[in-house]
């Protein structure tokens, strides 16, 4: 099945639509995730309880017609809780690899932050090479393997901060803030009226697409043409943040590569078959923000990592 660059676009206007039908706002946050899917990236969702984050995540896997696995990250998770284990049958005398929730194809990893670093970063090989590794055997996870994480501002009690390799293996970190006034009204008008949790079939969210699709949008962007005007530019803005004086360890060169294959996705989405200096702009913050460490002297004159961001955008030229 092949797929020609309007036919991506219109692809992603269906789910936007049908996530549209339960989600309030949050245009942004499903922006990422369509151009995540499509670039074949992660991404981490951060915002405090009650943001409709989970929700999200489950609107996004339903109208995307992926396989949905969900992990609900506690203090007392196991890494075997996420990979599964190998048991042994008594009555064949081997043992049967029993599969965990990662074999999927969207994981929702909720409130991942709860849970330590050991087990956190069981999901390090398997967002890197989408694969996993138990008892010294390989075991391939799906080729649109995506996860999405959620977590809560780490100043809440009890979570444990993401370890930079693990951050790094994000495409985007976007933050979910609280509704506008507007939104929020519309929030408690439609859900307001509900008994008990809110469920998918509630709002009538269908399933717009499937793996076979999915995969023929993610192929067309072998048609989104990367100019080297565009590599320059991507790689001077990444190098740019290691070199700022407020900013204590910058971005590494596979934000670089994340930054570019996000900004052909994004082309590809808007039925563009090449990348403009607006694509890198709009995905740099979302790319850039969890792989920055401030300066101590920075953090405390109460400097925020999307206002250097924003600054280094417009002070690295750009191709015209």
């Amino acid at each position: 099945m092949s797929m020609t660059l309007e036919d991506t676009r219109a692809l992603a206007a269906a789910i936007r639509a049908e996530v549209a039908k339960a989600i309030v706002g949050q245009e942004a946050a499903v922006e990422h995730l369509l151009i995540a899917l499509v670039a074949r990236g992660h991404v981490l969702l951060e915002g405090p309880p009650g943001t409709a984050k989970t929700f999200l995540a489950q609107c996004f896997s339903r109208a995307t017609g992926l396989d949905f696995g969900r992990i609900q990250f506690t203090p007392d998770l196991l890494p075997g809780d996420i990979l599964g284990s190998n048991l042994f049958n008594f009555q064949t005398s081997t043992f049967t690899l029993t599969r965990g929730p990662i074999f999927c194809d969207l994981l929702l990893a909720d409130e991942i932050n709860r849970t330590p670093p050991k087990t956190q970063a069981a999901l390090l090989e398997a967002m890197q090479e989408r694969r996993v590794t138990l008892d010294g055997e390989t075991y391939a996870l799906g080729d649109q393997f995506m996860v999405v994480a959620t977590q809560n501002p780490i100043e809440n009690q009890g979570v444990y901060p993401l370890p930079e390799a693990q951050l790094d293996r994000f495409a985007f970190k976007l933050i979910v803030p609280y509704p506008s006034m507007e939104e929020e009204a519309r929030i408690v008008e439609r859900f307001g009226n509900l008994s008990g949790p809110p469920r998918l079939e509630d709002f009538g969210v269908e399933q717009v697409a499937d793996a076979a699709r999915i995969a023929a949008a993610q192929a067309s962007l072998a048609q989104v043409t990367l100019a080297r005007e565009i590599v320059d530019y991507t790689v001077r803005l990444v190098r740019a943040t290691r070199d700022h004086a407020d900013i204590a360890s910058g971005a590494s060169p596979r934000a670089a590569v994340l930054l570019a294959n996000a900004a052909r996705a994004r082309a590809a989405l808007e039925g563009r078959d090449y990348v403009i200096p607006d694509d890198v702009k709009a995905l740099a913050t979302a790319t850039l923000r969890h792989r920055l460490l401030l300066s101590p002297a920075a953090e405390i004159e109460g400097r925020q990592i999307e206002d250097l961001v924003a600054a280094l955008v417009d002070e690295t030229e750009a191709p015209r």
